[in-house]
């Protein structure tokens, strides 16, 4: 399974009135880290279920949430509750960093 892919069009939609936290990732098809870090993203979104959304947004194709929210490096992620950002990550990590962080945010 692949993680969903959003535009800027469709970002509100998908991630700002959503009714559980989203982790955004921003990447690059250029982007190494990127790569890397698409598995493990993948298996946080199949083991979060209902709990937890992981989505991506193509920054060279959809740069105006990246600027909206200041995305100076690839990969970032930021994790989204409520609609308003809550958690930014950047840079490649472990899954287990990234589930601290995240359960770190949202208690």
């Amino acid at each position: 399974m692949s993680l969903q892919e959003i535009t800027d069009a469709d970002f509100a939609a998908e991630v700002l009135t959503s009714d559980v936290p989203v982790l955004v990732e921003w990447w690059a098809e250029w982007c190494g880290p990127c790569r890397q870090l698409a598995p493990v993203l993948e298996k946080l979104d199949d083991e979060r279920g209902e709990a937890l959304r992981v989505v991506r947004i193509n920054q060279d194709q959809q740069p105006l949430r990246a600027a909206e929210h200041r995305v100076l490096g690839l990969p970032t992620m930021i994790l989204f509750r409520d609609g308003a950002p809550v958690l930014q990550l950047a840079g490649a990590r472990t899954k287990a960093s990234i589930e601290r962080s995240i359960d770190a945010a949202l208690e």
